[in-house]
């Protein structure tokens, strides 16, 4: 951590709550899975799970499952019990009760309150239409150029408060210097704050709390010690290593995984039917059949391979455990910025 940050002035039950949050990370490795309810899962989504369960495993850890459902509107009928049913379907089971975001919102609001009370946020009327010529190089998200933040301080509520029938958004004020975090697979874990990340949002204007505050506070207040996710959330690591270290905490360790892409090269997603269990399953393949087929794709397991996860993960065991997979994987091609590759 930097010892430039400015000192946040916690309440003592929050002060509390990150020693202790701190100390559940020492007692052991933790790894998550935090899959969002707005679909079905496709075979790429699957693997990555794999993989944190592997990586997780390969610890003696806990691997816990945690529902990324804040975002109301979005969610689908159904895609929770999905969810759950195809990780069963698969051996992947996970410790404890299944972890919904939407649950854990008093806790997201406490440090929202803490940072607002601090000076390190402030308000945003820009409208998505006036950011809308924001470039971003390389298909990176576009950095807030700080209209707003250069913006004088309004007396009053009125500062905070609803304009023309709209409430601002709420800004991190993120301060000069790099952002560094434990990155296992990918790129160094190393951005710019404020030329690669900037000031990003950490309430929306309708209200709902945003993802970068409440995956930081979530890793912390679960003590994850492992982040195993897709190679395309490498550029959104550095906004929510800010938030954990203006807590005074440091970071899991990042596995950013290679994406699953499909015979021309794109990548698989929920909004364009990637395939999922129903279509491995309507092909003929059961569970060891599905396993052997994302370990294969790796090059885990030979092609045409059947096999569960408490296999493959003995197999792993025997082939030199996590230092291995970790070489294994690093040697398919580190992803260069956020997912490019070389």
């Amino acid at each position: 951590m930097r010892p430039d940050l400015p000192r946040l002035l916690l309440p003592r039950t929050l002060r509390e709550q990150l020693g202790a949050w701190a100390d559940l990370r020492r007692t052991g490795r933790r790894g998550r899975y935090a899959p969002s309810p707005t679909g079905l899962q496709h075979r790429g989504n699957l693997r990555t799970a794999l993989l944190s369960w592997l990586v997780t495993r390969l610890q003696d850890g806990e691997w816990l499952l945690r529902l990324d459902d804040l975002d109301t509107p979005r969610n689908r009928p159904g895609a929770e019990a999905a969810i759950l049913a195809d990780l069963r379907w698969l051996g992947l089971v996970w410790d404890g009760p299944p972890i919904r975001q939407s649950e854990r919102t008093g806790l997201y609001a406490s440090v929202l309150s803490c940072l607002r009370r601090g000076g390190l946020l402030y308000p945003c009327r820009c409208s998505r239409r006036s950011l809308a010529d924001v470039s971003a190089p390389h298909g990176a998200s576009p950095v807030y150029p700080g209209h707003c933040r250069a913006r004088p301080p309004q007396p009053g509520p009125a500062q905070w408060g609803e304009q023309q029938g709209r409430l601002p958004s709420w800004r991190l004020a993120l301060g000069p210097g790099p952002l560094r975090w434990s990155e296992r697979l990918a790129a160094q874990g190393l951005l710019d704050g404020p030329s690669q990340v900037g000031d990003v949002v950490l309430r929306r204007s309708d209200g709902f709390l945003a993802y970068h505050l409440a995956t930081a506070v979530d890793e912390l207040s679960l003590g994850i010690a492992d982040v195993v996710r897709g190679e395309d959330l490498w550029s959104s690591t550095g906004a929510q290593v800010a938030v954990m270290e203006l807590l005074g905490q440091s970071a899991p360790d990042y596995w950013h995984v290679p994406l699953w892409r499909d015979a021309s090269g794109q990548r698989l997603a929920k909004r364009s039917g990637s395939e999922g269990l129903e279509g491995l399953r309507e092909r003929g393949l059961d569970a060891p059949g599905v396993i052997g087929l994302m370990a294969a794709s790796l090059d885990l397991a030979p092609a045409g391979a059947r096999l569960s996860v408490t296999e493959l993960l003995a197999e792993l065991r025997g082939r030199g455990g996590l230092a291995e997979l970790e070489r294994h994987l690093g040697e398919r091609g580190r992803p260069l910025r956020g997912g490019q590759q070389a």
